[in-house]
């Protein structure tokens, strides 16, 4: 199992600026990439580090009672860790 960790920037963005809801779907979202680091839902980002691969998974607003946000994250095969670097919420 992969081990998935908030960056500072997205913590607190998870903990102020988020309703329950689209708290509890970026939650479902963390134990996505903690299963599946790059599951078929993850949309490959251009990564400049040949070490690590960045992802974006897109949540909708039918999915976080609120907003559409994307989770995007760095995954390290080697550590088999991925930190969630942002959270980037919708209108």
């Amino acid at each position: 199992m992969t081990y998935a960790f908030y960056s500072d920037a997205a913590e607190k963005i998870l903990r102020t600026d988020l309703s329950p809801g689209e708290q509890a779907a970026v939650e479902s979202a963390r134990r996505l990439i903690e299963e599946d680091p790059d599951s078929e839902r993850a949309r490959g980002l251009p990564d400049a580090d040949p070490r690590s691969t960045s992802w974006a998974i897109e949540l909708l607003p039918e999915e976080t009672g609120g907003r559409g946000i994307s989770v995007i994250y760095r995954f390290n095969a080697d550590l088999d860790a991925a930190l969630i670097l942002w959270l980037i919420a919708g209108p």
